[in-house]
């Protein structure tokens, strides 16, 4: 099969999307499908080999926003164009902290998602004279909702079926202020025919997103998270001295690193509690640095500032190690996460994870049996870590089975086997039928 796979770039942020995007890819050029793993906006960071690497970034960001706010680079000829499309433009800008708040990102996003009637409709050209060039693929796959605006000129280009990962994108639009909200639903809600199947990266998100966006659950299939286990030990580990508390995601209000801190403090309250620490590592942005200052101040306040350590976004081999000195990981996004990504790894690791009873956590840790769910508040929190603390033999115990839950039910091979099933129906035009959904 040969898949043109369209990525979304985060600047410099190791992404969740732009992680599972290139390893699967990776597993598929692997097994000898043919993947043109095409990013957009950015080039993309992963910790593993990047795919996409070699391919042209389009859909420009530096275009896209120009675009946006000076009338005179919607005409500018290619030629121009090409020096702030160029690599080496692109990677410089990526290489600063780029601003994703949706609440100024509002009219931008509608532009994006009017598609040939918005802003960027020569970027589209760009887009479509690109792959007009290269080898017809079997199937197209975008990223995420936002760009399905893509859908209909790809379509129309190429004669071939169109699918559209959905990955967390709702986070992203219920930041969005008024009235650029209630218009970016409206318009992906409209342009979703354009779309031959789309693809939810947890059972829970199949149910979410059928609701929020008036999509018919049929017409979504369910392909897994998998990670690569390259790297990871399966050999037991050892408890720490020190019990240590983990947090392993972006420094962002969405991930929850303040209701944890939240939680650490109560947990710390306990007088049986005797020596522990709060480790935290993630992607920092400008605009969340005052955020991260007000979570150490509260610790300090606390009179924990020495057990809070903030150790800066890792690559893979420091993202393996830090994990494997954990007791314990937990990243309580107070808003419903379809993914969580982190679980796995840690899992993968031998960590167990104690996460509040929202979005996939439940479905992830219920399959792998690799921590504990609880109810979603400091209080519940805490009361995970004390019981872990207490019982360092239930600890170990969930740490084993998550280990190997997700080498049983989260690999990025099962997850690519899923993948091609869905892209084989679908290049048949086959119904998506239940067998399609992630078996329990």
């Amino acid at each position: 099969m040969n898949i043109l796979s369209i990525t979304a770039g985060a600047a410099s942020m190791y992404c969740g999307s732009c992680l599972r995007d290139n390893a699967l890819a990776a597993e598929l050029l692997a097994r000898g499908h043919g993947v043109t793993l095409l990013p957009v906006y950015t080039p993309t960071l992963t910790d593993e080999p990047n795919v996409s690497v070699g391919n042209p970034v389009l859909f420009g960001g530096v275009s896209v926003y120009l675009e946006q706010h000076v009338p005179l680079f919607r005409h500018t000829p290619r030629l121009l164009d090409r020096l702030w499309d160029s690599m080496a433009v692109l990677r410089a800008v990526s290489k600063r902290s780029l601003k994703t708040n949706p609440a100024t990102l509002g009219a931008l996003t509608v532009s994006v998602l009017r598609g040939e009637d918005g802003y960027q409709r020569k970027e589209i050209d760009k887009l479509i004279e690109w792959v007009r060039e290269e080898r017809a693929p079997d199937l197209v796959n975008l990223p995420n909702s936002l760009l399905i605006a893509l859908a209909a000129p790809l379509r129309r280009a190429l004669a071939r079926p169109i699918c559209c990962t959905l990955q967390g994108e709702d986070v992203f639009l219920e930041g969005l202020p008024e009235p650029w909200r209630s218009e970016a639903i409206a318009l992906i809600r409209q342009k979703a025919a354009d779309v031959d199947a789309f693809i939810s990266v947890s059972d829970y998100y199949v149910e979410a997103m059928a609701s929020y966006l008036r999509i018919p659950g049929d017409r979504i299939a369910v392909v897994p998270l998998g990670i690569n286990l390259r790297g990871y030990d399966d050999a037991p580990r050892e408890p720490s001295t020190t019990f240590t508390v983990g947090y392993f995601a972006r420094i962002a209000p969405e991930k929850g690193l303040a209701e944890l801190c939240q939680a650490y403090r109560l947990f710390r309250r306990d007088e049986r509690v005797r020596s522990a620490r709060l480790e935290v590592a993630g992607y920092l942005a400008a605009e969340h640095r005052d955020y991260l200052a007000r979570v150490q101040h509260d610790m300090a306040a606390a009179g924990l500032a020495g057990e809070f350590r903030y150790h800066g976004a890792l690559d893979r081999e420091q993202k393996i190690r830090f994990l494997r000195g954990l007791d314990v990981l937990s990243v309580p996004g107070p808003f419903p996460d379809p993914k969580g990504l982190y679980l796995l790894e840690a899992m993968a690791a031998g960590v167990p994870v104690v996460q509040p009873r929202r979005g996939a956590y439940p479905e992830v840790v219920g399959r792998t049996g690799g921590g504990l769910i609880v109810e979603p508040s400091a209080e519940g929190l805490a009361n995970g870590l004390l019981r872990l603390y207490a019982d360092r033999g239930l600890a170990a115990a969930l740490g084993a089975r998550g280990a190997a839950g997700v080498r049983e039910h989260y690999t990025v091979q099962k997850s690519a086997d899923r993948l091609l099933d869905v892209y084989a129906r679908v290049a048949a035009r086959q119904p998506i039928t239940e067998r399609l959904t992630h078996a329990h």
